[in-house]
């Protein structure tokens, strides 16, 4: 069902334990093995459930964890709730607190950095966005100092880094995806990612003699920051797809 695209793993197990899921027109059991053949049939009700689930965007400010609280720090989900929604949000939808539910960052932003950040009931959304063969991409504005050069940097940097940069390095063993990777100003890098490991950033800068002073997402598949407050947030509205 979660490689259909019909739901999440989780959401699986809970439709299939509430019996919503039929396979060949009997209740399906936890566990079953399903073939290409075998017809799966879902309860309405399971749809209603996921028609109701809420996709978040939110403006990460600095000291904000993406998860879990660690070390002291917040979780960025303490952030949402009615007073710091965003007035410039068009969607019809009211904040309650059952939209707290399940709802998980799909995707990481480090604590030192800004921007937008997906937080989702939405197993789809999660698996879009995080699922092992997820393609879509991740904008990024970094602000770079290159050694004691922190006022135009481009001038300094070579070439040949800025072309590693885009495609040749490798961390924990792993050669990376290719990157699209420029200069948006003389200070600042935009760097564009297919993947997100810990830190990815902030460590290939480190490989080619860059320091990054300030880190800002703006964009995820084809939803942008836009003009949202940092420390606000709103809804994905229901035409936005990543």
């Amino acid at each position: 069902m979660a490689e259909l695209g019909l739901c999440s793993r989780r959401e699986a197990d809970e439709w299939i334990e509430r019996g919503w899921v039929r396979v060949n027109g009997e209740p399906a059991a936890m566990g079953v093995k399903v073939l290409p053949a075998d017809r799966i049939e879902v309860d309405p009700k399971a749809r209603g459930q996921q028609a109701q689930q809420v996709t978040i965007l939110l403006h990460k400010p600095v000291g904000y964890v993406s998860g879990q609280a660690e070390d002291g720090h917040e979780p960025a989900a303490s952030l949402i709730g009615p007073r710091s929604h965003w007035k410039g949000d068009g969607s019809p939808m009211r904040f309650s607190p059952a939209q707290l539910r399940g709802l998980a960052p799909a995707g990481r932003l480090d604590i030192d950095s800004v921007g937008l950040l997906v937080l989702t009931q939405d197993g789809r959304v999660a698996r879009q966005l995080i699922g092992e063969d997820s393609e879509v991409e991740k904008e990024y504005l970094v602000r770079v100092a290159y050694g004691p050069v922190s006022t135009n940097p481009q001038a300094a940097f070579p070439p040949e880094q800025l072309a590693r940069l885009r495609h040749g390095l490798s961390l924990d063993g792993q050669p990376l995806k290719r990157a699209q990777v420029s200069w948006q100003n003389p200070e600042q890098l935009r760097f564009v990612l297919t993947e997100g490991k810990k830190r990815q950033i902030r460590r290939m800068c480190e490989l080619v003699g860059l320091k990054v002073v300030g880190l800002k997402r703006i964009r995820i598949g084809r939803v942008m920051l836009g003009h949202l407050p940092q420390g606000q947030w709103r809804y994905l509205a229901p035409h936005e797809r990543f």
